[in-house]
């Protein structure tokens, strides 16, 4: 088991859903972008390090049918898996690290809120962006967020690299366009702000 699995593990093994600086009600902003996106309802849609977040309860009620969510903690997964009870057997779940993982299919959609900058490293980066290349369909459209440059230096007790949509756009590489990019001030459960960053990018064809 990696260090970063150990790490996220343990977090979603001490602390409840409601308890983590990143905790949403209702990920707002996240699922706005993806329908920005205009997927059709069978279009193939991954949240990479989707932790407990209430995304993916968001996009089933939406009516999406092909919904993949990743995440280096299975503790995390689990407590997903145990909020929306039997509509989890419609959705696949993959117990990975992103910068290791080996996709073994296409996405029309990819979705990152808070994983990426936790890559403090560039070979982790760019191991990141390589597997996301290859599990990206022409015309397909990558949604990342991040704290933004004013956000915090750290969260969990572990440092961030924090991005603008110029830096994203850098590390992504010029076949993907930037379409559009929006501000989010996130309120943790005990009303600290933090600035986020949500950049939505498109593949060339």
């Amino acid at each position: 088991m990696s260090d970063r699995t150990m790490h996220w593990d343990n977090v979603y093994a001490t602390k409840g859903e409601t308890e983590v600086s990143w905790f949403q009600d209702s990920p707002t902003i996240s699922h706005d972008m993806i329908r920005a996106a205009n997927p059709d309802h069978d279009a193939a849609i991954i949240d990479i390090g989707g932790g407990a977040s209430r995304l993916v309860d968001a996009l089933l009620q939406d009516g999406y049918r092909d919904l993949t969510v990743l995440d280096l903690s299975a503790k995390a997964l689990d407590a997903v898996k145990t909020r929306i009870g039997q509509a989890s057997s419609a959705v696949d779940w993959i117990i990975a690290d992103a910068t290791a993982w080996r996709p073994a299919r296409i996405y029309d959609v990819w979705h990152d809120r808070a994983a990426f900058h936790f890559l403090t490293e560039p070979r982790d980066r760019a191991a990141y962006v390589e597997r996301l290349r290859s599990a990206i369909a022409p015309g397909g459209q990558i949604i990342i967020a991040t704290f933004a440059p004013d956000g915090p230096e750290r969260c969990s007790g572990l440092p961030v690299q924090r991005h603008d949509s110029a830096s994203l756009a850098a590390e992504l590489g010029p076949e993907f366009e930037l379409v559009e990019t929006r501000r989010e001030t996130h309120h943790t459960p005990w009303n600290s702000a933090q600035a986020f960053q949500f950049s939505r990018f498109k593949r060339s064809l």
